[in-house]
Protein backbone atom coordinates (compact mmCIF):
# COMPACT_ATOMS: atom_id res chain seq x y z
CA UNK A 1 0.00 0.00 0.00
CA UNK A 2 2.94 2.34 0.33
CA UNK A 3 2.89 5.05 -2.19
CA UNK A 4 5.33 8.00 -3.68
CA UNK A 5 4.05 11.36 -2.89
CA UNK A 6 4.79 13.88 -5.47
CA UNK A 7 6.33 17.54 -4.84
CA UNK A 8 2.77 19.09 -4.42
CA UNK A 9 1.61 16.64 -1.50
CA UNK A 10 4.52 17.89 0.35
CA UNK A 11 4.34 21.02 -0.34
CA UNK A 12 0.29 20.99 1.32
CA UNK A 13 1.94 18.82 4.43
CA UNK A 14 4.30 21.30 4.60
CA UNK A 15 2.46 24.05 4.22
CA UNK A 16 0.46 22.80 7.10
CA UNK A 17 3.01 22.24 9.16
CA UNK A 18 4.57 25.71 8.65
CA UNK A 19 1.25 27.03 10.00
CA UNK A 20 0.84 24.95 12.69
CA UNK A 21 3.84 25.44 14.39
CA UNK A 22 3.62 29.38 13.34
CA UNK A 23 0.24 29.67 15.18
CA UNK A 24 2.57 28.25 18.17
CA UNK A 25 5.35 30.79 18.00
CA UNK A 26 2.86 33.84 17.50
CA UNK A 27 0.69 33.07 20.42
CA UNK A 28 4.00 32.49 22.90
CA UNK A 29 4.32 35.87 23.53
CA UNK A 30 0.59 36.00 24.68
CA UNK A 31 1.17 33.52 27.47
CA UNK A 32 2.25 35.37 30.19
CA UNK A 33 0.72 33.50 33.56
CA UNK A 34 -0.57 30.09 33.91
CA UNK A 35 -4.07 31.16 33.63
CA UNK A 36 -3.33 32.08 29.96
CA UNK A 37 -1.46 28.50 29.58
CA UNK A 38 -4.15 26.42 30.80
CA UNK A 39 -7.24 28.17 30.30
CA UNK A 40 -6.69 31.10 27.50
CA UNK A 41 -6.95 33.56 29.72
CA UNK A 42 -11.10 32.96 29.32
CA UNK A 43 -11.21 35.35 26.63
CA UNK A 44 -12.00 32.82 23.09
CA UNK A 45 -15.34 33.82 21.28
CA UNK A 46 -17.57 30.94 21.32
CA UNK A 47 -17.76 29.79 17.48
CA UNK A 48 -14.05 29.27 18.02
CA UNK A 49 -14.65 27.34 20.89
CA UNK A 50 -17.05 25.64 19.26
CA UNK A 51 -15.22 24.22 16.47
CA UNK A 52 -12.59 23.53 19.15
CA UNK A 53 -15.24 21.64 21.61
CA UNK A 54 -15.52 19.50 18.16
CA UNK A 55 -12.28 19.18 16.77
CA UNK A 56 -10.20 18.22 20.15
CA UNK A 57 -12.70 14.92 19.56
CA UNK A 58 -11.84 14.69 15.67
CA UNK A 59 -8.25 12.89 16.71
CA UNK A 60 -7.58 9.40 15.41
CA UNK A 61 -10.06 7.68 17.24
CA UNK A 62 -12.73 9.44 15.30
CA UNK A 63 -11.18 10.40 11.55
CA UNK A 64 -9.46 6.55 11.74
CA UNK A 65 -11.16 4.72 14.24
CA UNK A 66 -15.12 5.83 13.36
CA UNK A 67 -13.94 5.02 9.99
CA UNK A 68 -12.65 1.58 10.72
CA UNK A 69 -16.18 1.01 13.13
CA UNK A 70 -17.75 1.81 9.82
CA UNK A 71 -16.31 -1.17 7.93
CA UNK A 72 -16.71 -3.52 11.02
CA UNK A 73 -20.12 -2.39 11.92
CA UNK A 74 -21.45 -0.58 9.23
CA UNK A 75 -24.37 2.70 8.90
CA UNK A 76 -24.66 1.17 13.39
CA UNK A 77 -21.56 3.28 13.87
CA UNK A 78 -23.99 6.30 13.34
CA UNK A 79 -25.05 5.72 16.77
CA UNK A 80 -22.21 7.49 18.52
CA UNK A 81 -23.05 10.43 17.12
CA UNK A 82 -26.64 10.65 16.53
CA UNK A 83 -27.37 8.56 20.14
CA UNK A 84 -23.41 8.69 21.99
CA UNK A 85 -22.67 12.22 21.24
CA UNK A 86 -25.71 14.78 20.01
CA UNK A 87 -28.05 14.56 22.83
CA UNK A 88 -25.25 14.77 26.27
CA UNK A 89 -23.63 17.81 23.89
CA UNK A 90 -27.22 19.53 23.99
CA UNK A 91 -27.63 18.57 27.99
CA UNK A 92 -23.80 20.13 28.80
CA UNK A 93 -24.51 23.23 27.33
CA UNK A 94 -27.90 23.62 28.67
CA UNK A 95 -27.88 22.12 32.13
CA UNK A 96 -23.61 21.44 33.24
CA UNK A 97 -21.84 24.15 32.04
CA UNK A 98 -22.94 27.17 34.08
CA UNK A 99 -21.71 25.11 37.14
CA UNK A 100 -18.72 25.04 35.40
CA UNK A 101 -18.05 27.87 34.23
CA UNK A 102 -19.83 29.95 36.91
CA UNK A 103 -17.89 27.98 40.06
CA UNK A 104 -14.74 29.56 38.48
CA UNK A 105 -13.32 26.00 38.86
CA UNK A 106 -10.41 25.58 36.46
CA UNK A 107 -11.06 21.76 36.16
CA UNK A 108 -13.41 19.30 36.43
CA UNK A 109 -11.87 17.86 39.33
CA UNK A 110 -11.33 21.29 41.05
CA UNK A 111 -15.04 21.56 40.75
CA UNK A 112 -15.71 17.98 42.74
CA UNK A 113 -13.26 19.32 45.04
CA UNK A 114 -16.01 22.12 45.70
CA UNK A 115 -18.94 20.28 45.19
CA UNK A 116 -17.47 17.45 47.38
CA UNK A 117 -14.40 17.36 48.88
CA UNK A 118 -10.88 16.73 48.44
CA UNK A 119 -10.34 12.99 48.53
CA UNK A 120 -13.08 12.80 45.58
CA UNK A 121 -11.05 15.56 43.53
CA UNK A 122 -7.71 13.66 43.56
CA UNK A 123 -9.03 10.01 42.53
CA UNK A 124 -10.90 11.70 39.46
CA UNK A 125 -7.55 13.92 38.67
CA UNK A 126 -5.80 10.35 38.94
CA UNK A 127 -7.93 8.19 36.44
CA UNK A 128 -8.57 11.35 34.19
CA UNK A 129 -4.81 11.87 33.68
CA UNK A 130 -4.11 8.27 33.10
CA UNK A 131 -7.04 8.38 30.71
CA UNK A 132 -5.75 11.29 28.77
CA UNK A 133 -2.88 9.04 28.63
CA UNK A 134 -4.15 6.29 27.03
CA UNK A 135 -6.35 8.55 24.38
CA UNK A 136 -3.28 10.34 23.43
CA UNK A 137 -1.71 7.19 23.11
CA UNK A 138 -4.20 5.83 20.79
CA UNK A 139 -3.85 9.02 18.51
CA UNK A 140 0.19 7.84 17.97
CA UNK A 141 -0.48 4.68 17.03
CA UNK A 142 -2.64 5.61 14.55
CA UNK A 143 -0.57 8.32 12.99
CA UNK A 144 2.67 5.82 13.54
CA UNK A 145 0.11 2.83 11.47
CA UNK A 146 -0.48 5.67 8.65
CA UNK A 147 3.11 6.66 8.19
CA UNK A 148 4.44 3.18 8.32
CA UNK A 149 1.75 2.26 5.69
CA UNK A 150 1.35 4.74 3.30
CA UNK A 151 4.67 6.59 3.60
CA UNK A 152 7.15 3.38 4.57
CA UNK A 153 8.63 4.88 7.17
CA UNK A 154 9.62 2.89 10.49
CA UNK A 155 6.88 2.57 12.48
CA UNK A 156 8.75 3.92 15.95
CA UNK A 157 10.23 6.82 14.13
CA UNK A 158 6.81 8.39 12.90
CA UNK A 159 5.25 7.59 16.95
CA UNK A 160 8.36 9.99 17.95
CA UNK A 161 8.01 12.60 15.09
CA UNK A 162 4.14 13.17 15.68
CA UNK A 163 5.15 13.30 19.49
CA UNK A 164 7.73 15.97 19.09
CA UNK A 165 5.74 18.03 16.47
CA UNK A 166 2.69 18.38 18.85
CA UNK A 167 5.01 19.05 21.41
CA UNK A 168 6.67 21.92 20.55
CA UNK A 169 3.81 24.02 19.15
CA UNK A 170 1.47 22.98 22.95
CA UNK A 171 4.73 23.86 24.66
CA UNK A 172 4.74 27.75 22.87
CA UNK A 173 1.62 28.59 22.93
CA UNK A 174 -0.57 26.06 25.50
CA UNK A 175 -4.45 26.02 25.35
CA UNK A 176 -4.95 28.41 23.07
CA UNK A 177 -2.47 27.50 20.27
CA UNK A 178 -4.39 23.78 20.42
CA UNK A 179 -7.42 25.59 20.12
CA UNK A 180 -6.88 27.95 17.29
CA UNK A 181 -4.97 24.85 15.37
CA UNK A 182 -7.93 22.62 15.95
CA UNK A 183 -9.85 25.02 13.96
CA UNK A 184 -7.64 25.31 11.50
CA UNK A 185 -7.74 21.09 11.96
CA UNK A 186 -11.71 21.15 11.38
CA UNK A 187 -11.58 22.70 8.30
CA UNK A 188 -8.79 20.79 6.78
CA UNK A 189 -10.75 17.91 8.05
CA UNK A 190 -14.05 18.53 6.05
CA UNK A 191 -12.08 19.47 3.00
CA UNK A 192 -9.98 16.21 2.92
CA UNK A 193 -13.15 13.62 3.28
CA UNK A 194 -16.00 15.58 1.25
CA UNK A 195 -13.85 14.25 -1.87
CA UNK A 196 -12.89 10.71 -0.90
CA UNK A 197 -17.08 10.07 -0.07
CA UNK A 198 -18.05 11.70 -3.30
CA UNK A 199 -15.67 9.52 -5.21
CA UNK A 200 -16.50 6.18 -3.28
CA UNK A 201 -20.05 6.48 -3.78
CA UNK A 202 -19.65 7.29 -7.30
CA UNK A 203 -17.47 3.91 -7.59
CA UNK A 204 -19.86 1.64 -6.18
CA UNK A 205 -23.11 3.53 -7.70
CA UNK A 206 -24.34 5.70 -5.28
CA UNK A 207 -25.68 5.03 -1.33
CA UNK A 208 -27.90 2.28 -3.59
CA UNK A 209 -25.47 0.48 -5.53
CA UNK A 210 -23.05 0.65 -1.85
CA UNK A 211 -26.79 -1.17 -0.16
CA UNK A 212 -26.70 -3.89 -2.61
CA UNK A 213 -23.04 -4.46 -2.01
CA UNK A 214 -23.50 -4.55 1.59
CA UNK A 215 -26.49 -7.28 1.42
CA UNK A 216 -23.31 -9.55 0.18
CA UNK A 217 -21.30 -8.16 3.32
CA UNK A 218 -24.48 -9.04 5.63
CA UNK A 219 -24.93 -12.37 4.57
CA UNK A 220 -21.58 -13.76 4.67
CA UNK A 221 -21.02 -12.53 7.97
CA UNK A 222 -24.34 -14.03 8.76
CA UNK A 223 -26.78 -11.13 9.58
CA UNK A 224 -30.00 -10.22 8.19
CA UNK A 225 -29.64 -8.49 4.37
CA UNK A 226 -29.75 -5.09 5.77
CA UNK A 227 -27.48 -5.13 8.71
CA UNK A 228 -24.76 -2.73 7.41
CA UNK A 229 -27.19 -0.27 6.18
CA UNK A 230 -29.68 -0.17 9.11
CA UNK A 231 -28.55 1.40 12.40
CA UNK A 232 -32.42 0.19 14.39
CA UNK A 233 -33.83 -2.59 12.31
CA UNK A 234 -31.73 -5.73 13.46
CA UNK A 235 -31.06 -4.86 16.87
CA UNK A 236 -33.67 -7.29 18.06
CA UNK A 237 -31.06 -9.89 19.60
CA UNK A 238 -27.34 -9.49 19.59
CA UNK A 239 -26.71 -12.29 16.98
CA UNK A 240 -29.18 -9.95 14.15
CA UNK A 241 -25.90 -7.09 13.78
CA UNK A 242 -22.98 -7.16 13.25
CA UNK A 243 -22.19 -4.58 16.56
CA UNK A 244 -23.35 -7.06 18.74
CA UNK A 245 -25.72 -5.53 21.22
CA UNK A 246 -29.11 -5.22 21.48
CA UNK A 247 -31.62 -2.34 21.82
CA UNK A 248 -31.17 -1.78 25.81
CA UNK A 249 -27.34 -2.36 26.06
CA UNK A 250 -26.66 0.59 23.44
CA UNK A 251 -29.13 3.04 24.74
CA UNK A 252 -28.25 2.25 28.01
CA UNK A 253 -24.80 1.92 27.63
CA UNK A 254 -23.76 4.17 24.79
CA UNK A 255 -26.91 6.56 24.38
CA UNK A 256 -27.01 7.11 28.31
CA UNK A 257 -24.06 6.15 30.43
CA UNK A 258 -20.82 6.39 27.62
CA UNK A 259 -22.37 9.26 25.83
CA UNK A 260 -23.30 11.53 28.61
CA UNK A 261 -20.06 10.24 30.94
CA UNK A 262 -17.85 11.52 28.06
CA UNK A 263 -19.53 14.68 26.89
CA UNK A 264 -20.71 15.82 30.24
CA UNK A 265 -17.61 15.29 32.62
CA UNK A 266 -14.41 14.67 30.46
CA UNK A 267 -12.21 17.49 31.00
CA UNK A 268 -11.22 17.23 27.03
CA UNK A 269 -13.88 18.95 25.97
CA UNK A 270 -15.20 20.87 29.04
CA UNK A 271 -12.23 22.88 29.10
CA UNK A 272 -12.61 24.44 25.80
CA UNK A 273 -15.95 25.55 26.53
CA UNK A 274 -14.40 27.32 29.94
CA UNK A 275 -11.93 28.92 27.81
CA UNK A 276 -15.05 30.95 26.45
CA UNK A 277 -15.09 34.72 27.21
CA UNK A 278 -19.11 34.90 28.98
CA UNK A 279 -21.24 32.23 30.28
CA UNK A 280 -23.05 33.01 27.38
CA UNK A 281 -20.68 31.79 25.15
CA UNK A 282 -19.84 28.74 27.42
CA UNK A 283 -23.23 27.42 27.30
CA UNK A 284 -23.46 28.26 23.29
CA UNK A 285 -20.10 26.33 22.94
CA UNK A 286 -21.28 22.14 23.09
CA UNK A 287 -23.87 23.77 21.23
CA UNK A 288 -22.12 24.87 18.03
CA UNK A 289 -20.64 21.72 18.00
CA UNK A 290 -23.69 19.71 18.10
CA UNK A 291 -24.59 20.66 14.88
CA UNK A 292 -21.53 19.85 12.17
CA UNK A 293 -21.27 16.71 14.82
CA UNK A 294 -24.50 15.46 13.28
CA UNK A 295 -23.17 15.54 9.24
CA UNK A 296 -19.38 13.69 10.27
CA UNK A 297 -21.23 9.96 10.13
CA UNK A 298 -21.48 10.68 5.98
CA UNK A 299 -17.59 11.72 6.21
CA UNK A 300 -16.01 9.53 8.02
CA UNK A 301 -18.42 6.71 8.56
CA UNK A 302 -19.61 6.00 4.78
CA UNK A 303 -15.51 5.60 3.89
CA UNK A 304 -15.51 2.67 6.15
CA UNK A 305 -18.52 1.31 4.27
CA UNK A 306 -17.08 1.61 1.29
CA UNK A 307 -14.14 -0.24 1.80
CA UNK A 308 -15.59 -3.21 3.54
CA UNK A 309 -18.22 -2.87 1.06
CA UNK A 310 -15.05 -2.87 -1.48
CA UNK A 311 -13.30 -5.94 0.33
CA UNK A 312 -16.13 -8.54 -0.35
CA UNK A 313 -16.42 -7.69 -3.65
CA UNK A 314 -14.56 -10.48 -5.32
CA UNK A 315 -13.07 -10.63 -8.63
CA UNK A 316 -14.01 -7.08 -9.61
CA UNK A 317 -11.75 -4.89 -7.54
CA UNK A 318 -8.83 -4.40 -6.56
CA UNK A 319 -9.23 -3.04 -3.08
CA UNK A 320 -9.10 -5.13 -0.04
CA UNK A 321 -8.55 -4.94 3.52
CA UNK A 322 -5.49 -6.70 4.56
CA UNK A 323 -5.80 -9.23 7.60
CA UNK A 324 -3.63 -9.45 10.86
CA UNK A 325 -1.94 -12.33 12.00
CA UNK A 326 -5.06 -13.29 13.65
CA UNK A 327 -7.17 -13.84 10.60
CA UNK A 328 -9.25 -10.60 11.30
CA UNK A 329 -9.18 -7.66 9.29
CA UNK A 330 -7.14 -4.98 10.10
CA UNK A 331 -10.11 -2.13 9.68
CA UNK A 332 -7.77 0.55 11.21
CA UNK A 333 -6.55 0.91 7.43
CA UNK A 334 -9.79 1.32 5.89
CA UNK A 335 -9.42 5.29 5.71
CA UNK A 336 -5.06 5.39 4.33
CA UNK A 337 -6.47 2.16 1.70
CA UNK A 338 -9.16 4.50 0.64
CA UNK A 339 -7.10 7.29 0.16
CA UNK A 340 -4.26 5.58 -2.10
CA UNK A 341 -7.66 3.89 -3.70
CA UNK A 342 -9.05 6.98 -4.64
CA UNK A 343 -6.77 10.52 -4.44
CA UNK A 344 -4.66 11.40 -7.11
CA UNK A 345 -1.49 13.17 -6.64
CA UNK A 346 -2.14 16.32 -5.24
CA UNK A 347 -5.21 15.20 -3.37
CA UNK A 348 -3.78 12.55 -2.05
CA UNK A 349 -1.75 15.57 -0.27
CA UNK A 350 -4.84 17.16 1.25
CA UNK A 351 -6.03 13.57 1.95
CA UNK A 352 -3.05 12.81 4.34
CA UNK A 353 -2.86 16.25 5.76
CA UNK A 354 -6.79 16.04 6.85
CA UNK A 355 -5.28 12.62 8.26
CA UNK A 356 -2.78 14.14 10.48
CA UNK A 357 -4.54 17.27 11.18
CA UNK A 358 -6.91 14.48 13.11
CA UNK A 359 -4.28 13.17 14.61
CA UNK A 360 -2.46 16.01 15.99
CA UNK A 361 -5.38 17.24 17.54
CA UNK A 362 -6.29 14.62 19.30
CA UNK A 363 -3.21 13.75 21.14
CA UNK A 364 -3.49 18.07 21.23
CA UNK A 365 -6.75 17.76 23.02
CA UNK A 366 -5.42 14.89 25.61
CA UNK A 367 -2.22 16.97 26.60
CA UNK A 368 -3.13 20.43 26.91
CA UNK A 369 -6.08 18.43 29.37
CA UNK A 370 -3.33 16.67 31.01
CA UNK A 371 -1.05 19.05 31.79
CA UNK A 372 -4.00 21.46 33.43
CA UNK A 373 -5.08 18.58 35.57
CA UNK A 374 -1.20 17.43 36.45
CA UNK A 375 -0.60 21.08 37.67
CA UNK A 376 -3.74 22.12 39.40
CA UNK A 377 -5.18 18.95 40.64
CA UNK A 378 -2.26 17.26 41.37
CA UNK A 379 1.15 19.14 41.51
CA UNK A 380 -0.42 22.02 43.03
CA UNK A 381 -3.02 19.82 45.67
CA UNK A 382 -0.82 17.71 46.85
CA UNK A 383 3.14 18.38 46.49
CA UNK A 384 3.55 22.51 46.32
CA UNK A 385 0.38 24.07 47.41
CA UNK A 386 2.50 27.66 48.18
CA UNK A 387 4.44 27.91 44.21
CA UNK A 388 3.85 31.38 42.70
CA UNK A 389 2.13 31.90 38.96
CA UNK A 390 5.32 31.39 37.05
CA UNK A 391 6.52 28.22 39.09
CA UNK A 392 3.18 26.75 37.52
CA UNK A 393 3.18 28.20 34.35
CA UNK A 394 6.83 26.06 33.83
CA UNK A 395 5.61 23.06 36.04
CA UNK A 396 2.54 23.31 33.06
CA UNK A 397 5.18 23.18 30.61
CA UNK A 398 7.08 20.12 32.29
CA UNK A 399 4.03 18.51 32.60
CA UNK A 400 3.30 18.39 29.19
CA UNK A 401 6.44 16.99 28.30
CA UNK A 402 5.99 13.76 30.57
CA UNK A 403 2.31 13.96 29.15
CA UNK A 404 3.89 13.09 25.43
CA UNK A 405 6.23 10.20 26.67
CA UNK A 406 3.74 8.45 28.35
CA UNK A 407 1.61 8.35 25.59
CA UNK A 408 4.41 7.22 23.91
CA UNK A 409 4.12 4.20 25.86
CA UNK A 410 -0.01 3.53 25.68
CA UNK A 411 0.65 3.96 21.76
CA UNK A 412 2.47 0.37 21.77
CA UNK A 413 -1.04 -0.78 24.13
CA UNK A 414 -3.30 -0.21 21.40
CA UNK A 415 -1.83 -2.49 18.77
CA UNK A 416 -3.29 -5.12 20.89
CA UNK A 417 -7.02 -3.83 19.02
CA UNK A 418 -8.30 -4.26 15.58
CA UNK A 419 -10.18 -0.97 15.85
CA UNK A 420 -8.69 1.54 17.94
CA UNK A 421 -12.74 2.65 18.53
CA UNK A 422 -12.69 -0.27 20.97
CA UNK A 423 -9.77 0.40 22.95
CA UNK A 424 -10.94 3.41 23.86
CA UNK A 425 -14.66 2.69 24.55
CA UNK A 426 -13.14 0.48 27.04
CA UNK A 427 -11.16 3.30 28.69
CA UNK A 428 -14.08 5.30 28.67
CA UNK A 429 -16.23 2.32 30.44
CA UNK A 430 -13.34 2.17 33.22
CA UNK A 431 -13.72 6.00 33.92
CA UNK A 432 -16.00 8.18 32.52
CA UNK A 433 -19.13 5.72 33.16
CA UNK A 434 -18.97 6.02 36.97
CA UNK A 435 -17.72 9.25 36.96
CA UNK A 436 -20.95 10.22 35.04
CA UNK A 437 -23.14 9.10 38.04
CA UNK A 438 -21.00 10.96 40.30
CA UNK A 439 -21.99 14.41 38.57
CA UNK A 440 -25.21 13.41 37.89
CA UNK A 441 -26.15 13.07 41.57
CA UNK A 442 -23.63 16.11 42.62
CA UNK A 443 -25.12 18.55 40.29
CA UNK A 444 -28.87 17.18 40.57
CA UNK A 445 -29.28 15.58 44.47
CA UNK A 446 -27.86 18.04 47.19
CA UNK A 447 -28.36 15.52 49.80
CA UNK A 448 -25.01 13.43 47.95
CA UNK A 449 -21.78 13.59 49.82
CA UNK A 450 -18.34 13.57 49.55
CA UNK A 451 -18.21 10.40 51.12
CA UNK A 452 -20.46 9.06 48.61
CA UNK A 453 -18.89 10.08 46.04
CA UNK A 454 -15.54 8.75 46.55
CA UNK A 455 -16.43 5.40 47.55
CA UNK A 456 -18.93 5.20 44.70
CA UNK A 457 -16.03 6.16 42.16
CA UNK A 458 -14.07 3.55 43.63
CA UNK A 459 -16.77 1.26 43.34
CA UNK A 460 -17.72 1.90 40.01
CA UNK A 461 -13.95 1.36 38.90
CA UNK A 462 -14.16 -1.87 41.01
CA UNK A 463 -16.95 -2.99 39.32
CA UNK A 464 -16.04 -2.17 35.82
CA UNK A 465 -12.79 -4.22 36.65
CA UNK A 466 -14.65 -7.58 37.78
CA UNK A 467 -17.36 -7.08 34.60
CA UNK A 468 -14.12 -6.74 32.19
CA UNK A 469 -12.14 -9.57 34.13
CA UNK A 470 -14.81 -12.08 33.66
CA UNK A 471 -16.04 -11.53 29.94
CA UNK A 472 -14.60 -11.80 26.82
CA UNK A 473 -15.73 -10.99 22.98
CA UNK A 474 -15.88 -13.59 20.45
CA UNK A 475 -12.58 -15.39 19.50
CA UNK A 476 -10.36 -13.34 22.18
CA UNK A 477 -8.01 -14.95 24.46
CA UNK A 478 -7.97 -13.85 28.38
CA UNK A 479 -5.74 -10.62 28.90
CA UNK A 480 -6.21 -6.82 27.65
CA UNK A 481 -9.66 -7.77 26.11
CA UNK A 482 -10.67 -9.27 29.47
CA UNK A 483 -10.85 -12.48 30.58
CA UNK A 484 -8.01 -12.59 33.19
CA UNK A 485 -10.20 -13.66 36.18
CA UNK A 486 -12.20 -16.74 34.15
CA UNK A 487 -14.20 -15.62 31.24
CA UNK A 488 -17.65 -16.73 32.54
CA UNK A 489 -19.63 -15.00 29.82
CA UNK A 490 -18.88 -14.20 26.13
CA UNK A 491 -19.88 -11.09 24.52
CA UNK A 492 -20.66 -11.30 20.41
CA UNK A 493 -18.17 -8.37 20.14
CA UNK A 494 -15.64 -6.05 21.86
CA UNK A 495 -18.06 -3.03 21.27
CA UNK A 496 -20.89 -5.18 23.42
CA UNK A 497 -18.46 -6.06 26.19
CA UNK A 498 -17.51 -2.10 26.29
CA UNK A 499 -21.35 -1.00 26.95
CA UNK A 500 -22.20 -3.40 29.40
CA UNK A 501 -18.92 -2.85 31.02
CA UNK A 502 -20.25 0.90 30.99
CA UNK A 503 -23.46 -0.04 31.96
CA UNK A 504 -21.94 -2.03 35.34
CA UNK A 505 -19.87 0.93 36.36
CA UNK A 506 -22.19 3.31 36.06
CA UNK A 507 -25.21 1.85 38.09
CA UNK A 508 -22.90 0.27 41.06
CA UNK A 509 -21.39 3.93 41.52
CA UNK A 510 -24.94 5.47 41.17
CA UNK A 511 -25.99 2.98 44.25
CA UNK A 512 -23.16 2.99 46.30
CA UNK A 513 -23.23 6.85 46.29
CA UNK A 514 -26.46 6.95 47.21
CA UNK A 515 -26.61 4.53 50.03
CA UNK A 516 -23.18 5.87 51.40
CA UNK A 517 -25.09 9.21 51.30
CA UNK A 518 -27.61 8.61 53.07
CA UNK A 519 -25.33 7.54 55.72
CA UNK A 520 -23.23 10.15 55.78
CA UNK A 521 -23.50 13.91 56.67
CA UNK A 522 -23.75 16.00 53.59
CA UNK A 523 -22.62 19.73 53.30
CA UNK A 524 -24.64 22.99 54.40
CA UNK A 525 -26.91 24.57 51.65
CA UNK A 526 -24.99 27.71 52.09
CA UNK A 527 -21.39 25.83 50.42
CA UNK A 528 -23.97 23.95 47.75
CA UNK A 529 -24.87 27.78 46.34
CA UNK A 530 -23.42 27.53 42.10
CA UNK A 531 -22.53 24.10 42.62
CA UNK A 532 -26.47 22.08 42.66
CA UNK A 533 -29.26 22.66 40.63
CA UNK A 534 -31.71 23.15 43.49
CA UNK A 535 -29.87 25.73 45.20
CA UNK A 536 -28.46 27.87 41.82
CA UNK A 537 -30.88 31.03 40.66
CA UNK A 538 -31.91 29.88 36.90
CA UNK A 539 -29.91 31.96 34.10
CA UNK A 540 -32.32 34.34 32.32
CA UNK A 541 -32.57 34.57 28.22
CA UNK A 542 -33.38 37.94 28.44
CA UNK A 543 -32.32 40.00 25.17
CA UNK A 544 -30.79 37.18 23.52
CA UNK A 545 -31.63 36.51 19.41
CA UNK A 546 -33.41 33.05 19.45
CA UNK A 547 -30.21 30.96 17.95
CA UNK A 548 -28.40 32.48 21.08
CA UNK A 549 -30.90 31.16 23.55
CA UNK A 550 -28.91 27.52 24.46
CA UNK A 551 -33.17 26.09 25.35
CA UNK A 552 -34.00 26.65 21.51
CA UNK A 553 -31.39 25.76 19.84
CA UNK A 554 -31.05 22.30 21.86
CA UNK A 555 -34.66 21.55 20.65
CA UNK A 556 -34.20 22.11 17.12
CA UNK A 557 -31.45 20.45 16.88
CA UNK A 558 -32.79 17.10 18.63
CA UNK A 559 -35.54 16.99 16.61
CA UNK A 560 -33.43 16.69 13.35
CA UNK A 561 -31.38 14.37 15.28
CA UNK A 562 -34.68 12.30 15.70
CA UNK A 563 -35.23 12.90 11.77
CA UNK A 564 -31.62 11.32 10.97
CA UNK A 565 -32.63 7.99 13.14
CA UNK A 566 -35.83 8.01 11.27
CA UNK A 567 -34.34 7.79 7.77
CA UNK A 568 -31.64 4.63 8.86
CA UNK A 569 -34.29 2.96 10.90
Amino acid sequence: MMIQLSWVDFLLLAIYAVFTMGIGFVLKESVKSSDDFFLSGRAIPAWITGLAFLSANLGAQEVIGMAASGAKYGIMTSHFYWVGAVPAMLFVGVFMIPFYYGSKARSVPEYLKMRFDEKTRGLNAISFAVMTIFSSGISMYAMGLLLESLLGWNHHFSIWFSAAFVLAYIFLGGLTSAIYNEVMQFFLIVAGFIPLVFLGLRDVGGWAGLTTRLEKVSTANGFGPGAYTHAWSYMGTPQQNPMGVEWFGLAMGLGFVLSFGYWCTDFLVVQRAMAANSMSAARRTPLIAAIPKMIFPFLVIVPGMIAIALTYQSGSSNFALPKKPDGTFNYDLAIPMMMVQYFPSGMLGLGLTALLASFMSGMAGNVTAFNTVWTYDIYQAYIKKDGDDRHYLNVGRQATVFGIVASIGAAYLAASFNNIMDMLQLVFAFVNAPLFATFLLGMFWKRATGHGAFIGLLSGTLAAAIHHGLTLPNGATAGIKGGWMGATHMYSSEMAQNFWTAIWAWTTCFVVTIVVSLLTRPKPDDELRGLVYSLTPRLSDEGLSWYQKPGIVAIGVLILILGLNLVFM
